[in-house]
């Protein structure tokens, strides 16, 4: 008996595979994809400037991507994979985000966070109220060893933040159609490392003295890696900080923060 019921259930689905219609890897993906006519409209209307910017660099629309926020100048890249390397497609500006550089360490404090993030599909808000967002993915596991607290940290359009990166709407509509359509083209999380200015060391000599000096200084460690290979390291969290493993985040379902459970609240607040 134990052996006959689940072959009898066993045959019952693939008779049940048999008569289901044939859907498509990408139409398997786009259930689990959330959407909203206003999503959209605003992701067809951005299609074909976007379209346009890609064909100018030799790019496809659905490549993976990979993002990096830099406080100051106040920039977000957008990186596609090209063959087995990254490259930069476009660097946005950040109409504003919230406090100075340093890392976001409670709720209400009104701080961005800085730190290494990843962004699945079940992130996207198509319902925002700014326009267009999706949740970076704070707090990681680093954030929550050192007791920071707080969420809903978002990309977003519109001008205005309580802890978020603004971009404006029509930088939005750009940056969340290259990332939903790289979902649809089956990528599972794509990176997004925010920073509080280009991780040089002439930057990190100006702020020595800062409080956060060891943690920058941490930070360049991800941020070199993926300057020397441009491929997107694997970051896990050890002991409280960064650690820079051998790998790619492509390569690995090892992710520094958990798959987040997304609330219903991400449509009433951002």
């Amino acid at each position: 008996m134990d052996i006959a019921m689940p072959r009898l259930a066993a045959a019952f689905l693939g008779a049940a595979l048999l008569l289901a219609p044939f859907r498509s890897s990408a139409q398997l993906l786009e259930e689990f994809l959330p959407t909203s006519p206003k999503a959209e409209t605003f992701m067809a209307n951005a299609r074909p400037r976007v379209l346009r910017q890609l064909k100018a660099k030799g790019m496809q629309l659905g490549g993976p991507v990979f993002m990096r926020v830099f406080k100051q100048p106040k920039q977000l890249e957008v990186w596609l994979r090209i063959g087995e390397k990254f490259e930069l497609f476009k660097t946005y500006p950040i109409c504003t985000y919230s406090g100075s550089i340093g890392p976001k360490l409670r709720e209400g404090d009104q701080q961005s966070p800085e730190g290494f993030y990843t962004v699945s599909g079940g992130q996207l808000n198509p319902a925002s109220r700014y326009h267009l967002s999706f949740d970076i993915g704070y707090p990681n596991a680093v954030d929550r060893e050192n007791k920071r607290t707080g969420g809903a940290i978002m990309v977003h359009g519109k001008c205005i933040s309580e802890g978020c990166f603004a971009m404006g709407n029509m930088q939005i509509e750009e940056i969340y159609l290259l990332a939903y359509q790289a979902f649809l083209q089956g990528q599972k999380e794509f990176g997004i490392h925010v920073f509080p200015f280009r991780m040089t060391q002439e930057n990190l000599r100006e702020n020595k003295n800062s409080r956060w000096a060891d943690f920058w200084a941490n930070l360049k460690e991800g941020y070199d890696a993926f300057e020397r290979s441009r491929q997107v390291p694997l970051i896990t969290a050890e002991g409280g900080r960064y650690a820079v493993r051998p790998g790619r985040l492509q390569d690995s379902v090892v992710m520094v923060n958990p798959r987040l459970e997304v609330q219903d609240s991400f449509s009433r607040r951002f």
